[in-house]
């Protein structure tokens, strides 16, 4: 069996990684895209015209003409868990399965949200940035997390174990999702109006989607308490970055940590992120080596299972999935 890998080198080596990459070659033979630029619905179809699968990094899209031109292909595998760059449907259509990983970046991305709670409330970042631009920085009264009331928007694999770390450090945690219960001892379920009029710290972990898009818009930041924080670790949509710069320079809040945004890859955009208020990192949330490796390998398990004729954990569409092996 043929298949396609389409991180481009340098994708590769951050988003793959070395110890995946023979595991792969193992099992099937690997074609690489060896360009500088991710692949487009053309170059796509050409680098894939005789493979049978499709293992597909975050910035490759798979549009519906693409199956339509690849009578051939039987599976796209995404080597994450957000798969809006994949047309599901007409994959569906043409009988091709399409595939998840599962979550393997939660430590990884709890920790940078945590992190990023430390420096909005101690000023970590701007002291830095003083002391290497040769000026003394201001001293400020910082704000302490014990005590303070955080937020979680999505209670998810990574809301359940930021949760938990936050009322380990004596924080009262707040979570809104209307498609979660909250039982855990030291967090109580909430509606997401009283979690923004309560938060200190309002931590955006909801997953993208058409309901959640602008779900914190410039009525929800209205309703925030004066002084708080945001933080978006999850996709750019779910904010409003002109009503978030706007509540930012008004003062309503006193800072934002994005590892997300609006601009290309999900980084963050450039104007927001400028502003002193904000501390950004440009997507890196899930970049450590257990995590990344966690999602590749579980595509290399997906690729033996698919050998095997049988369905893989991690299929979205398994009913519809006609082109099967053999």
């Amino acid at each position: 069996m043929k298949l396609l890998l389409t991180h481009t080198p340098q994708a590769r080596a951050q988003y793959y990684g070395a110890e995946a990459l023979d595991a792969l070659q193992g099992v099937a033979g690997v074609r690489l895209h060896q360009g500088d630029a991710p692949l487009d619905a053309d170059a796509l179809v050409a680098a894939a015209a005789d493979v049978d699968l499709i293992v597909a990094d975050r910035a490759t899209a798979v549009p519906a003409a693409v199956f339509e031109r690849l009578p051939g292909l039987r599976a796209v595998l995404r080597v994450a868990v957000d798969i809006r760059t994949i047309d599901v449907p007409a994959a569906s259509a043409a009988g091709v399965l399409v595939t998840r990983a599962r979550p393997g970046f939660v430590a990884a991305v709890s920790e940078l949200a945590l992190g990023m709670m430390i420096d909005l409330s101690r000023g970590l970042s701007r002291s830095v940035l003083a002391y290497r631009a040769g000026a003394a920085p201001e001293v400020r009264m910082g704000r302490q997390l014990a005590g303070s009331t955080a937020g979680i928007i999505g209670y998810g694999a990574i809301g359940r174990r930021l949760g938990a770390l936050l009322a380990a450090l004596g924080m009262e945690v707040l979570v809104s999702d209307p498609y979660a219960r909250v039982t855990e001892p030291g967090l109580a379920q909430v509606d997401l109006p009283d979690l923004l009029a309560r938060s200190d710290y309002v931590v955006c972990l909801a997953v993208a989607s058409a309901e959640t898009r602008d779900l914190i818009d410039a009525a929800a930041l209205a309703r925030c308490k004066p002084g708080a924080y945001l933080l978006n670790l999850s996709r750019g949509s779910l904010v409003d970055e002109g009503a978030l710069a706007a509540a930012l320079r008004d003062g309503r809040l006193a800072g934002a940590a994005l590892d997300v945004g609006r601009a290309p890859d999900e980084m963050p955009s450039p104007d927001l992120a400028a502003l002193p208020q904000v501390v950004a990192t440009p997507h890196v949330g899930g970049l450590t080596p257990p995590a990344v490796a966690a999602q590749a390998l579980e595509t290399v398990e997906q690729v033996r299972t698919l050998l095997a004729g049988r369905v893989p954990e991690g299929a979205v569409n398994a009913e519809s999935w006609t082109r099967r092996p053999g």
